[in-house]
């Protein structure tokens, strides 16, 4: 048998997957574009979102490229602008959610199975978090924003309220999983402080899911954004917000005035599919 020889330009066996790899900036862009339209969107839109332009329920044209409303305004100024209110509102719940379930899930980790004072309230505190996430979102953003007003804050604070014990949840069991692994025992013999031991070890290996995560937390933020919208407690019209143009176009589409519905619709679903897409591209690389 005859040994094989190989030229330096010559590879055996099968190829790297490079082809997954060139895939994942390309999964993260339409969210950077989503991003980009959130910041751009309004100064791109050709008419004044807030203003009767033309004719109520007039079908697409070249001047008015996704039609009128029912009120008689630029359906496509209208989905432009509403980016930057649903996009914003979904990024500050993703980010304050979060955050605040990285508090809550460490603490409630660290402590629920200490004796006295401290591990009273972690585990007071996790009955809580079980509590709130028995309310259904839509009906706790009903009562808090009956109560408080129907102002972009108040629906941020709301939704961040109602999505934190998903992600804090998360936390909790990362932090029970990973404070009692080796290396944090082996830290804690060595003198580590409490909080140097959080810092450094249990925190960056206990966020990962819940980071992983927030992808799904912006795309129910949007959600119920827009659901709340639709149900009329949401943003006050004539702001534009998806969720009340669809609610406005679902009369329209009834009668076969399909624009005014149609639109926002797919806007709000591209900002849900570009949100999965960019958490794959994101962790996709973790996962094995």
């Amino acid at each position: 048998m005859t040994a094989a020889v190989l030229t330096p330009g010559e590879v055996t066996g099968p190829r790297p997957a490079a082809r997954p790899r060139l895939a994942r900036p390309l999964l993260a862009l339409p969210f950077a574009l989503l991003l980009v339209l959130a910041v751009v969107g309004p100064l791109l839109a050709p008419w004044d979102p807030q203003s009767v332009v033309a004719t109520p329920s007039s079908p697409p044209s070249s001047a008015h490229w996704f039609g009128t409303d029912t009120n008689g305004m630029d359906v496509f100024s209208r989905v432009l602008t509403a980016t930057r209110l649903d996009v914003l509102i979904a990024l500050s719940v993703t980010v304050l959610s979060t955050l605040a379930a990285l508090v809550v899930g460490l603490v409630t980790g660290m402590n629920e199975a200490r004796r006295g004072p401290a591990g009273i309230a972690a585990r007071a505190t996790a009955r809580g978090i079980d509590l709130v996430q028995a309310v259904p979102t839509v009906i706790g953003g009903l009562v808090l924003l009956s109560f408080f007003g129907r102002e972009p804050l108040v629906m941020v604070l709301a939704l961040a309220l109602l999505l934190l014990p998903v992600q804090a949840r998360l936390v909790r069991v990362e932090v029970l999983r990973v404070r009692s692994e080796g290396y944090v025992d082996a830290a804690r013999m060595s003198g580590e402080s409490e909080p140097a031991l959080i810092v450094r070890h249990v925190l960056p290996n206990a966020s990962h899911a819940a980071l992983e995560n927030t992808s799904a937390i912006f795309g129910i933020a949007v959600i119920f954004c827009a659901g709340l919208g639709f149900l009329g407690v949401g943003i006050v019209p004539p702001i534009p917000e998806w969720g009340s143009m669809l609610a406005l176009g679902a009369t329209d589409a009834a009668v076969g005035r399909w624009w005014g519905a149609l639109f926002p619709a797919l806007a709000l679903g591209l900002a849900v599919a570009s949100a999965a897409g960019a958490a794959r591209a994101l962790f996709a690389g973790g996962a094995r």
